[in-house]
Order: structure tokens, then C-alpha cells, then sequence
């Protein structure tokens, strides 16, 4: 299984292909939601007015983003009180939600590799193959596993939003992942999608 460190350079995801295994190490960041679309429309469409804090969070993510991972995920964190952050569960979010935002984030932020599951559409496959970047599938059902990979939480931006949806800035060693879209236009997603509606297509087509 091919080791990556983030940050990730542009030889290295125009190297990767769909259905390549990789174990990544580095930092990367959460988000999901409510984090995606603070980012929108504070800084990219620039609709809202940012707030107090959030000009010092944008320098730091554009610093932290910059040729890294972003992980749709909304961890279980210990040590709230304490602020001795600890991930007790990190399994991926379902990636489709961000479609909307996913490639404009990748091409402000300079974002190589987003990390979920379920895949994502058309707009950010043509996000990945424009910054360049990829997509790397997460296992499912497997938080407490992959929790295991943080070695460390080094920070956290808009705690405000809660928990599960703040931005994490956490430290990785390899933490497994499946390149599912990459930069070449190639999606495993799409693929079977197609053979899903053509087998669903000749089951509605049978006489009963």
C-alpha cells in the first residue's frame, strides 16, 4: 500500500489513479456542513460579513489547506473540558452533502485530496481534475478504527458550530484510504452508479 505525506504535491495526485489504496500522513482538517458553507460565503461569494475571530481562522486554514486533505467527518471528541482534545471516533461523513461547495473550497484553498464516503458528483470531479486533486473514499462503519490514525488533535476552529462540525486540525499516520475520484476524470462513483441504473433498468423491464 502506497505512504502519502500531506502536504501532497501536484506530481504525486496526478500520479494516483481510481481504486488505489493509500495510507496518508500529516495534518489535515474536519469539516462539513456548516463548516463548508462559512467558507463560501465569508470568503469565497463573500455574502456575509466575517465575525470577530474568523479573519485569524482564514489565515491559518489558507496556511493549513494549502496542498492538503480536508475530511468530511463529525468525530466524537474527549477532553472538552480540559481542552486535552482526544478523537474517540472519526468515521466519515456521507461527502455528497458538500457537492455544492466542494470544488470551489478545493480551488480557493488549494485543497489536494477530500476525504468521506459515498462519493461525490460532476462538480467536484471536475474540481479535482482543475486544482488538481482527488477524492479519497473512508471505510464506513468504522469510526473507533479510524480514530486510531489521529495521533494527535493540534487545534480547533469554529467550536461555535459544535462539535461535529467544527474544523479539527488534526495529525494523521496512516490513516487508510481508497482513491475513488481522481484527477483524470475518472470516478468509481459514477461507474457504479451506471451499472446500478442499467441492471435497476432491466428489472423494471421484465413482464411479471
Amino acid at each position: 500500500m502506497r505512504e502519502i505525506n500531506i502536504p501532497i504535491s501536484t506530481e504525486t495526485i496526478l500520479d494516483l489513479k481510481v481504486g488505489e489504496p493509500v495510507l496518508l500522513n500529516g495534518i489535515m482538517v474536519t469539516g462539513r456542513d456548516a463548516a463548508h458553507k462559512w467558507m463560501i460565503e465569508t470568503f469565497i461569494k463573500k455574502i456575509r460579513a466575517p465575525q470577530s475571530d474568523d479573519l485569524q481562522a482564514y489565515a491559518d486554514l489558507k496556511k493549513l489547506l494549502d496542498g492538503a486533505v480536508i475530511y468530511h467527518c463529525g468525530p466524537v471528541v474527549a477532553g472538552l473540558d480540559t481542552k486535552e482534545y482526544r478523537f474517540v471516533a472519526a468515521g466519515p461523513t456521507t461527502s455528497i452533502r458538500e457537492e455544492p461547495y466542494q470544488a470551489d473550497v478545493m480551488k480557493h484553498f488549494n485543497v489536494r485530496g477530500v476525504i468521506g464516503k459515498g462519493g461525490m458528483g460532476t462538480k467536484t470531479l471536475k474540481g479535482c481534475q482543475e486544482t488538481p486533486g482527488v477524492y479519497f473514499h473512508a471505510i464506513g462503519g468504522a469510526a473507533s478504527f479510524i480514530a486510531q490514525s489521529v495521533k494527535k488533535v493540534l487545534g480547533v476552529y469554529k467550536l461555535e458550530f459544535g462539535v461535529p462540525e467544527a474544523m479539527w486540525v488534526i495529525e494523521v499516520q496512516n490513516f487508510p484510504v481508497v482513491v475513488t475520484m481522481d484527477a483524470h476524470g475518472q470516478s468509481q462513483h459514477a461507474v457504479v452508479d451506471d451499472s446500478s441504473k442499467k441492471i435497476l433498468d432491466e428489472l423494471l423491464a421484465k413482464p411479471y
